[in-house]
C-alpha cells in the first residue's frame, strides 16, 4: 500500500486524516512537528507527503525546502489555512505538487491525493504482465499465475521503481532513494542482486544494463 506522512500539529484533525486514509487503503505515519517528520524520513521511504504550514520548530515550507534540496522528490501537498497568493507561491517554489485549503473536504482530499500520484508515475492500478506476473498495487503482492512469490519488499519496490520508470532509464541513485533509507548501508553487490532478482522475473530483455548509468527499463 501506498505510504503517507502527515505533518500536522492538530491532534484531533490528525486523527481524522489518519481514519479516513487508512480506511481508503493508506498507510499512514504522522508527525507533529518538523523534526518528527525528519525522523521518520530517516527509518522510512514515503510515497506522499501531506504538510501543515504553521508547525513547530520549522514551517511546513522551509521543511519541504530542505528535502528538496537533499534529493527528496516525494510528491507533496500542503494542507494550509493559509489564503494568501503569496504565501501559496511560496509552497509551489518551495517544490509542492498541490495544496488544499482548510477547512479540508476529505474526498477531495483524496481525489487529490490519487492525482499527484498519477502524475508522479504511481502505478494505482492492478497490472498483469504477458508472462502472468501480476502486481497487488494495494496490497504490494508480487504473483505469479496467481501464486503469491513472497518476495523481500526490496524486490517489490524496485520493481515499483521500474513500473514508474518503463520506457526509460533509471540510475543507480534513483535504485538508492527507493529501496534504502538513509539509516541503512548498501553496496554495489547488493543493487546488482536485486536487479538479477528482478530479471528472471521479468520478460527477457525488460532490463539492460547501462555501463556507469544504471539500467533501461522496457516492458
Amino acid at each position: 500500500m501506498f505510504k503517507i506522512l502527515i505533518l500536522e500539529d492538530d491532534y484531533l484533525f490528525a486523527q481524522s486524516l489518519e481514519d479516513v486514509l487508512e480506511d481508503e487503503g493508506f498507510d499512514i505515519s504522522l508527525a507533529a512537528c518538523a523534526k518528527e517528520v525528519l525522523d521518520l524520513n530517516y527509518e522510512n521511504n514515503y510515497d506522499l507527503y501531506l504538510l501543515d504550514i504553521n508547525v513547530p520548530d520549522m514551517s511546513g515550507i522551509e521543511l519541504l525546502k530542505l528535502l528538496r534540496t537533499s534529493n527528496d522528490n516525494t510528491p507533496t501537498i500542503f494542507l494550509t489555512s493559509y489564503k494568501d497568493k503569496n504565501t501559496l507561491k511560496e509552497c509551489f517554489i518551495s517544490g509542492a505538487d498541490d495544496f488544499l485549503q482548510k477547512p479540508v473536504d476529505l474526498d477531495e482530499l483524496i481525489l487529490r491525493i490519487y492525482s499527484v500520484l498519477k502524475r508522479s508515475g504511481k502505478q494505482l492500478q492492478d497490472i498483469v504482465l504477458s508472462n502472468g506476473l501480476s502486481f497487488n498495487v494495494k496490497n504490494k503482492r508480487l504473483s505469479q499465475d496467481k501464486k503469491d512469490l513472497n518476495l523481500p519488499i526490496k524486490v517489490i519496490s524496485l520493481f515499483e521503481l521500474c513500473l514508474e520508470n518503463r520506457d526509460s532509464i533509471i540510475t543507480k541513485e534513483m535504485i538508492v532513494n527507493k529501496l534504502w533509507v538513509c539509516s541503512e548501508e548498501y553496496s554495489e553487490g547488493s543493487i546488482r542482486v536485486y536487479i538479477n532478482n528482478l530479471k528472471k522475473l521479468l520478460p527477457e530483455n525488460s532490463i539492460t544494463n547501462i555501463k556507469a548509468i544504471g539500467y533501461r527499463i522496457e516492458f
